[in-house]
Formats: C-alpha cells, sequence, structure tokens
C-alpha cells in the first residue's frame, strides 16, 4: 500500500473532529519481515537527505510531536531517526517549566531549541503544550503570571493560537520547515498500553499515577487538541493525523512524511566553483605522490 501524507494531512481553516479519524488503519506492511525491510529502506533514505540538508546549509526542518500518554512518541522518534547523523539532529523533550521559564512567554523557552540551518531538529511535545496541558489545567496560567482576568477565557487561548501561527511564518519565511504530529490513538489502546507498564517489569519505570489521572480527562483532551489542530494547521506549517493504535503503521506513514517533506525543497550539494576545482586537483597532486 503506498503512503500518501495528503491522506493523513490536517485541512488548513476547517474544524475537524477527532471521532472522524481512524486511530487505526489496515496494516502497511505483510508481515513483521516486510516492516522492517521497509523501515530500513526509509531510514536510509532519511539519512541521505539529511547529509543534503546538512551539505546545503540553508534549511533546516523542525519536527513537532504531541500525543497522549503511551501513543509512541518515544518509539517512533528512536526508530525512525536510528540512521540520522547525531551530528545534524537535535531531540529536546519539554517537561514541567522552570521557575526561570515560567519567567518569560510561554514561547521563550522552545524557541531557544530551534533547530540551525542544516538540521533537523524534534520536539518530543512542544509550545503546542501551552493550548493542551495548560487548557485543560488552566490552574497553571496562574503560575505563569497570566495578567488579572484573562486566565481562563477563551481570549487566551485564540491568543496563543495566533502567536503559534505567526511564529511558525516567521519560521518558514527564515527557512524551518515545521511538521507537526498528533499520534491519534483510542482510548482503549492507551488502556492496554498502560496496563503492559504495570505487568511488564521492564515497562514499570515508565508508569505513573499521573497517566491516570491525566486518562480521566480523555474528553477534555480531545476537545483541545480538536480546537488545537484546527486553528494552528496551516499551508506552511501542516498537522497530521497519525493513526497510533499499530505502532509499525505509525512509523512508516511518519518516515514518508518527512521524506516526502525535505524531498520537497529539492536539496542539492554546493556546487564547486572553478577556483575550488582547481584547488581540489592541486591538493591531489600532492597527496598522489
Amino acid at each position: 500500500m503506498k503512503i500518501d501524507p495528503k491522506d493523513f494531512r490536517v485541512p488548513s481553516g476547517k474544524q475537524i473532529r477527532l471521532k472522524k479519524w481512524p486511530t487505526d488503519i489496515r496494516p502497511l506492511y505483510r508481515s513483521e519481515k516486510q516492516y522492517t525491510e521497509l523501515l530500513t529502506a526509509d531510514v536510509g533514505e532519511l539519512s541521505a537527505l539529511q547529509r543534503l540538508l546538512y551539505a546545503s546549509n540553508g534549511y533546516s526542518v523542525l519536527l513537532i510531536f504531541q500525543a497522549m500518554d503511551a501513543a509512541g512518541k518515544d518509539g517512533a522518534i528512536s526508530h525512525v531517526l536510528t540512521g540520522v547523523n547525531p551530528q545534524g539532529c537535535e531531540v529536546y523533550s519539554f517537561k514541567h517549566p522552570s521557575a526561570e521559564e515560567l519567567e518569560h512567554d510561554f514561547l521563550w523557552r522552545t524557541t531557544c531549541r530551534l533547530p540551525a540551518r542544516g538540521r533537523i531538529g524534534v520536539f518530543n511535545r512542544s509550545y503546542y503544550e501551552e493550548v493542551l496541558v495548560v487548557r485543560v489545567h488552566q490552574e497553571i496560567l496562574r503560575r505563569e503570571g497570566i495578567p488579572d482576568g484573562l486566565a481562563g477565557k477563551r481570549a487566551v487561548w485564540k491568543g496563543r493560537y495566533r502567536s503559534i501561527v505567526e511564529l511558525e511564518k516567521h519560521l518558514h519565511r527564515n527557512g524551518t520547515r515545521v511538521i507537526k504530529f498528533f499520534l491519534h490513538m483510542s482510548k482503549e489502546e492507551q488502556r492496554k498500553r498502560l496496563l503492559e507498564r504495570i505487568d511488564e517489569p521492564d515497562k514499570n519505570w515508565k508508569f505513573s499515577q499521573v497517566d491516570v489521572v491525566e486518562r480521566n480527562m480523555w474528553n477534555q483532551y480531545m476537545r483541545a487538541y480538536e480546537d488545537c489542530l484546527s486553528s494552528t494547521s496551516t499551508k506552511t506549517a501542516p498537522w497530521y493525523i497519525i493513526p497510533a493504535d499499530d505502532k509499525n503503521n505509525a512509523r512508516l506513514i511518519i518516515s514518508r512524511v518527512v521524506i516526502d517533506a525535505l524531498q520537497g525543497l529539492k536539496l542539492s550539494y554546493p556546487s564547486m566553483t572553478r577556483a575550488r576545482q582547481s584547488e581540489l586537483r592541486a591538493i591531489r597532486q600532492q597527496l598522489a605522490k
């Protein structure tokens, strides 16, 4: 089955309902062996494109991953980017903001970690937490120093959506391509994975009581995600809703989306001037002796 990234792309300017987006689709592979072969081929292609990105030193790419707990963000990042040169890729996981970060606007701490030209940056969670977790737990706004009278009002979220969209437009104008993934998992699949974290000793470290607390707010999170995805998926910085009940499927889709985006940049290695070619020939002659 051919993967078309457009099938998973959130249309710009349209309100979506996550219930209409599947969490599981027909397998994109016939067997585990074929899955491994397909992903290995994608990883190799991605690695080659990353070398081109690094050598051309014009564009940068920012990959953003958002999801409910246990949706497979960590696994997707490690499997898809396993072949990328660490010198050209940086992964950041954003946890609860520090006291220093709370003294700045909500975009400050992530802006400091944006990828440089020629590199791929990965945000495992991101500034989108500020319109997702913070929206569900609005008491967090009080700790962020939001002016009196604004906390809890819908204007806060509309304003943050606007700030995010304007930031991403600014990044696009300056050569950073932003690609955003929401790993869409069913509530039942999450239940199974949380049970695995309890039942399998080597996964116990992943489990926290907080996961259960957040699970109880599933409907609130789905509404927050719907508004977020609808308000911030744009032509230049699209969201992709990835069916995540099957981790293998999710990884194949994500790898293809990233490859498609990099190919769209039409990258090439820097061309050599005549002077540089002459210099290299002279150096070669010296080394050949």
